[in-house]
């Protein structure tokens, strides 16, 4: 046959063997697309950068003894997330016992507002009285997550925080998350399952995390908190008091990460089949309906009532309150907040 005859069939034939290397490059142009969509959502919400994740397909047992090193081996990213204070320094600086203002109706029956640039408390009421905290552990939780596991880690869901008690965001057994969708239900919606897997997740139990959240306690100089649960769910055993949960939250609003969460009033995430995607709206209500609001959680159960540590930053001044068991939780961070803000 005439190689004029030929040389269109060849041609065909290599262009048709060329068409699956065509929908394979395609196909990975559109891959590296979305990941790279995906990357740029995460930077804007504060998130790192990463160009792999690591799978965790079963929580890995953790002794109280290696804990230590746990902490070692943390690579430079995990490092870098902690708050940029030297070891020993104190968080605050000392609390009179009852450092009050004539016209400041404060509802709370423990309370304190602080000055986070100067460490200087500007109003107290029973600041060192100890009491129970409800979910504004999850403070501490947030914190110990955010110094040990990178956020682009996907674990696989424990069963047993399926079975954990109260406000569940409904994580399914198995299925597999990234830790910064922990971090969104854990901050924003206040998911006590998210509390729990991030617990399993840092350290390997529940057990084990509780010794790390009590370790980090003490190393913060929190004298007068204690841990026993990570969410908040259990009022016996579990207390701080509000200088100790205004120091913490100091520390924690200097983790660049923590203030991308706290911050945030709400996240539209994707998510895996059947759920496709989930929206968490901070039940912080300060957050747009305060000037400057930036943080950082709230809490509730029957024993510790309404309990708020708010942020609020106004011309380079950052100011803390923390109200404890308070009829009117937001009234009194505002009145809190706008004393400070005026006389200081």
């Amino acid at each position: 046959m005439p190689n004029s005859v030929l040389q269109p069939v060849q041609r065909r034939r290599r262009s048709r063997s060329k068409r699956p290397l065509l929908l394979i490059t395609i196909a990975l142009l559109a891959a590296a697309g979305a990941f790279a969509a995906t990357q740029h959502w995460a930077f804007a919400h504060g998130k790192p950068h990463r160009s792999g994740r690591s799978v965790t397909l079963t929580p890995r047992p953790v002794s109280a003894r290696s804990l230590e090193r746990l902490r070692a081996a943390a690579s430079e990213q995990q490092v870098a997330a902690r708050a940029p204070f030297a070891p020993g320094t104190r968080l605050l600086l000392p609390a009179k016992p009852r450092l009050e203002h004539a016209g400041l109706p404060i509802t709370a029956p423990a309370a304190i507002l602080v000055d986070a640039n100067t460490r200087a408390v500007l109003w107290a009421r029973r600041p060192h009285q100890r009491r129970a905290i409800a979910s504004t552990t999850k403070i501490m939780t947030a914190v110990l997550a955010l110094e040990h596991l990178p956020l682009t880690k996907v674990v696989r869901v424990n069963p047993l925080v399926t079975r954990v008690a109260l406000n569940r965001e409904g994580l399914r057994a198995h299925e597999h998350v990234a830790v910064w969708k922990l971090m969104d239900g854990l901050l924003l919606f206040s998911g006590n399952d998210d509390a729990l897997q991030l617990a399993i997740t840092t350290s390997g139990s529940r057990g084990a995390f509780l010794h790390l959240m009590n370790e980090k306690a003490a190393e913060l100089g929190l004298r007068d908190t204690h841990y026993t649960t990570p969410s908040g769910v259990v009022d016996r055993g579990n207390y701080s008091t509000a200088y100790d949960l205004a120091a913490l939250a100091r520390y924690a609003m200097a983790i660049p990460r923590f203030r991308g969460f706290a911050r945030t009033h709400i996240a539209h995430v994707r998510w895996a089949k059947p759920t496709y995607a989930k929206t968490y709206v901070n039940k912080n209500l300060l957050l747009g309906t305060y000037r400057g609001a930036d943080g950082v959680k709230t809490g509730w159960t029957t024993i510790a009532g309404h309990c708020l540590v708010a942020s609020a930053r106004r011309g380079g001044k950052r100011l803390i309150a923390v109200v404890l068991h308070s009829p009117d939780p937001y009234g009194d961070a505002r009145r809190l907040l706008n004393f400070g803000f005026a006389n200081s």
